[in-house]
């Protein structure tokens, strides 16, 4: 019976871990390399890291930090999660581990644009996919771009590209654009421009990507694929603990779930999807966690 089991190795599982560590509290990490920021070729918005980090680099830190501490952490994917009388059963992909409580890292999967993989890893690798402007939307200052996507999500997309530079376009994977009159009226205020789809083909190149649909072929700096996410909260919903509409956590401040016992921090709840914020949300889970467990039983040396 451990204390507690972290589902996911991203960022937030693994502050989570050292708060956990420190705690003196016997802590085991379920990582199954599926983590996010593992793909972030090098982000520049982390305090600390004046010339920027990877997200390789960062989590291989995070894991060289832990190394420090008696933390277990197993190379495997979790497929299901019992609550039990006194816990919660972890069930993997080598058998199962029993805890007092649970943390679900489980982050999000973006959804990618139609291209074959390899390509698409080698795109995002040199930065001409890019899927978080809050993060990077400064490198792509005065530079073409395209959002990939349609209807209020790639309108959104626009709008805030539209900020660092004059050159955005919105492309529809399909036909159909999905917007609204309103924001139709926006984007031609803007000068944003809209090329509808189908796409036939994306083709990133040296220093750019070219895009091209049935009637035209756009070359550009980045492309922003505005296509949405899908939460990994099915471990969450498997236990019955409450989910937004979109499928995210639902958490109190304490990042408590509905359900008690179960915490969860990161992309997998309600927020910004930043390395900063998941960390933040990981300290004040591990700490609750802290507290909980000893309010149920005094934790003592």
């Amino acid at each position: 019976m451990r204390d507690c089991i972290i589902i996911g190795g991203g960022p937030a599982g693994l502050t989570a871990a050292v708060y956990l560590a420190r705690y003196h509290l016997s802590t085991t990490v379920f990582d199954d390399h599926c983590s996010r920021a593992a793909t972030i070729p090098i982000s520049h918005n982390l305090a600390g890291f004046p010339e920027g980090i990877s997200g390789r680099e960062l989590l291989a830190r995070m894991r060289t930090q832990l190394q420090r501490y008696k933390v277990e952490i197993r190379s495997e994917s979790v497929s299901q999660l019992q609550q039990e009388h006194d816990g919660f059963h972890v069930v993997s992909s080598h058998g199962g581990l029993r805890a007092r409580t649970v943390l679900l890292a489980t982050g999000v999967t973006d959804r990618k644009p139609p291209m074959l993989a390899e390509r698409h890893d080698e795109a995002v690798a040199r930065g001409l996919i890019r899927y978080c402007p809050v993060c990077d939307g400064f490198e792509i200052t005065d530079k073409p771009v395209a959002v990939i996507g349609c209807g209020s999500r790639a309108f959104a997309e626009a709008l805030f590209l539209r900020s660092y530079t004059t050159h955005v376009t919105i492309i529809t994977p399909q036909e159909e654009h999905e917007l609204s009159e309103i924001e139709l009226n926006r984007l031609r205020d803007l000068r944003i421009g809209l090329q509808k789809g189908p796409i036939k083909s994306i083709d990133p190149e040296r220093d750019t990507i070219t895009v091209a649909t049935a009637s035209s072929i756009g070359v550009f700096s980045s492309i922003y694929p505005a296509l949405g996410s899908d939460v990994r909260s099915e471990l969450a919903a498997m236990v019955g603990a409450e989910l937004s509409e979109n499928g995210c956590a639902i958490v109190d401040s304490h990042q408590r779930s509905s359900l008690p016992g179960l915490y969860a921090a990161g992309d997998v709840v309600i927020g910004l999807d930043q390395i900063g914020t998941a960390m933040g949300q990981a300290g004040i889970a591990a700490t609750a966690i802290r507290n909980d467990l000893n309010e149920a039983s005094p934790l003592a040396r």
